[in-house]
C-alpha cells in the first residue's frame, strides 16, 4: 500500500513502524476471510483491510479520530488471525496497538465510556480489586435487566453477567525445594486467572514438580499490562511490562531461570511483545528481550520436556485453541500433541481459527458481537459431542462456558490428572461419578 507520511512524522518511532506495516498490505483480502467482525457483519471497514485503510488516513494526516474511525477500530477484537492468514506479513498486531494508543490521547469518549474503561483498568489487573469487585458484583446481579434498558449502561450489565456464582478460595501453592531438580522456571501470577480458576495455577505447579522442575513466583511481579494496552493505555502497559522485567530480572540473575511460564495465553502474547513493546528504553531494551526469549505458553514448555507417563481416563475432549496462543503465539500443535500423548481423544471444533468473542474486555465493552461469536462458537464446540472442553486462556475458558453446557477446563489441567493428579473442580461432579 503506497503511503505519503511527513518526514516529520516519520520521525517518531512509532509511526515509523506503523508506516512500514501499511506499506505491506498488499490488498489482497485474504484477512476479510478469517476476521469474526468481518464474517459477522460483512462491513470491509470492520475488516483488516478496511481498518489499515483507516488507520492510515488517520495516521498519515494527523487527524483527529472521529467517531466513525472509532467505532470501527474498537470493534476490532485483536483476536491476530489476521495475521495467521496473510500472505504478506502484514504485522497488523503492532499496527492496531498504535492506533488505540493515538486514539487514547487524540479522542475524547462519551463520560460514561471514559469512566467505564476507567473502571476496569483500575480494577481488573489487581488479583485484590478484582475479587472485590466480583463480590459486589454477586449483590448487583438482580439490577441487569434495568441495565440493558439504558443504552449507556448496557457494558456495566455485561460485566456483571461474567460474574460467576462462587468463587474458589485464593490458591496458596507452598514454594518447596524440588527433588532432582532437572530446572527451575517462574510461573506468572497473572490477574484475572487467579481469583477465577485458581486451580489452574495449582495443576501447573504440580505438572512442573512431576517433571522435575520447580516453579517459583517472583515477588514484584504485577499484570502483564495486556489489559491496559489493548485499552490504548500505553503509559500504563509500559510500566507493567518495566516492573516485571525487573522482576523477573531479578529471579535470572538470582537463580538462572530456565523459562517465564505463562498458563493464559493472553498474557502470553503480549510478554513475548515486550522486547518490542520496550524497543526504545535505553534503560529496558536488552532485558526486556532476554524476557521475551525466556516467555514459554505452559504447553509450549512442556512439550520440550520429558513428562512422567501418562494414563488418562477414556474422555472425548473438544479442544479450543485461543486466539492469543495459535494466532499471537503460532503455539498450534503443542497442546494437541500434548492431550493425545496423555491418552485423550481430541477433536478440532469447524472454524477452529475464529474467536470466542472474550479478547480480554470485547465481551463487555462490545457485548452484542461479543455474544453471537460466543453463541456461534459453544454450537460449533458441541457438534463434537464432547465430554469436556479443553483450552489455553481464562478468558476463553470463562466466555465459552457461557454459551456450552460441557465443563470448560485448562489443558494443564487435564494434563495434571492424567499424570497423577486430582480432577478439574469443573469435571468433579459432572463426569467423575461416571468414570472414577
Amino acid at each position: 500500500m503506497q503511503t505519503r507520511f511527513p518526514a516529520e512524522a516519520l520521525a517518531d518511532p512509532a509511526m515509523a513502524v506503523s508506516e512500514a506495516v501499511i506499506r505491506k498490505c498488499v490488498h489482497c483480502g485474504f484477512c476479510t476471510a478469517t476476521c469474526p467482525t468481518y464474517v459477522l457483519l460483512g462491513d470491509e471497514l470492520d475488516s483488516p483491510r478496511g481498518r489499515i485503510y483507516l488507520i492510515k488516513e488517520m495516521l498519515e494526516n494527523g487527524r483527529k479520530p472521529t467517531a466513525d474511525v472509532v467505532k470501527h477500530i474498537d470493534r476490532c477484537l485483536s483476536c491476530l488471525s489476521c495475521m495467521t492468514t496473510c500472505p504478506s506479513g502484514v504485522n497488523y498486531m503492532h499496527l492496531v496497538d498504535h492506533a488505540r494508543a493515538y486514539i487514547e490521547r487524540e479522542y475524547r469518549r462519551p463520560w460514561h465510556a471514559r469512566l467505564l474503561r476507567r473502571t476496569l483498568a483500575a480494577v481488573l489487573p489487581y488479583p485484590r480489586r478484582f475479587r472485590a469487585a466480583l463480590v459486589f458484583g454477586r449483590l448487583a446481579r438482580p439490577a441487569i435487566p434495568l441495565l440493558r434498558r439504558i443504552r449507556p449502561l448496557r457494558a456495566v450489565a455485561a460485566m456483571l453477567s461474567l460474574v460467576p456464582g462462587r468463587l474458589e478460595p485464593a490458591p496458596r501453592i507452598a514454594q518447596r525445594p524440588t527433588p532432582n531438580r532437572k530446572g527451575r522456571v517462574v510461573l506468572l501470577q497473572g490477574c484475572a486467572e487467579p481469583v477465577l480458576r485458581p486451580g489452574i495455577r495449582e495443576a501447573t505447579v504440580r505438572v512442573l514438580d512431576r517433571a522435575g522442575f520447580e516453579a517459583v513466583l517472583a515477588p514484584g511481579e504485577g499484570c502483564c499490562g495486556a489489559l491496559v494496552h489493548h485499552l490504548g493505555r500505553e503509559r500504563q502497559s509500559l510500566d507493567a511490562a518495566r516492573r516485571n522485567v525487573d522482576a523477573w530480572t531479578a529471579e535470572i540473575e538470582r537463580a538462572g531461570l530456565d523459562a517465564i511460564v505463562i498458563t493464559a495465553s493472553g498474557c502470553g502474547t503480549t510478554i513475548k511483545d515486550y522486547g518490542f513493546m520496550l524497543r526504545e528504553d535505553p534503560a529496558y531494551a536488552e532485558k526486556a528481550a532476554r524476557v521475551s526469549a525466556l516467555a514459554k505458553d505452559i504447553t509450549e514448555f512442556l512439550a520440550a520436556i520429558e513428562l512422567p507417563a501418562a494414563g488418562a481416563p477414556g474422555l472425548r475432549v473438544a479442544y479450543h485453541p485461543a486466539c492469543s496462543l495459535q494466532h499471537g503465539q503460532r503455539v498450534k500443535l503443542e497442546p494437541v500433541k500434548l492431550l493425545v500423548g496423555a491418552g485423550y481423544d481430541v477433536h478440532l471444533p469447524e472454524e477452529a481459527h475464529l474467536c470466542c468473542g472474550s479478547a480480554g474486555t470485547y465481551n463487555i465493552l462490545h457485548a452484542d458481537i461479543a455474544d453471537r461469536l460466543g453463541k456461534r462458537k459453544g454450537a460449533s464446540l458441541e457438534r463434537l459431542e464432547p465430554d469436556v472442553i479443553a483450552t489455553g486462556n481464562i478468558g476463553c475458558a470463562t466466555q465459552i462456558a457461557r454459551y456450552a453446557g460441557t465443563p470448560v477446563v485448562h489443558v494443564v489441567e487435564l494434563l495434571d490428572w492424567a499424570t497423577g493428579g486430582p480432577p478439574p473442580p469443573q469435571l468433579r461432579h459432572h463426569i467423575q461419578r461416571r468414570i472414577l
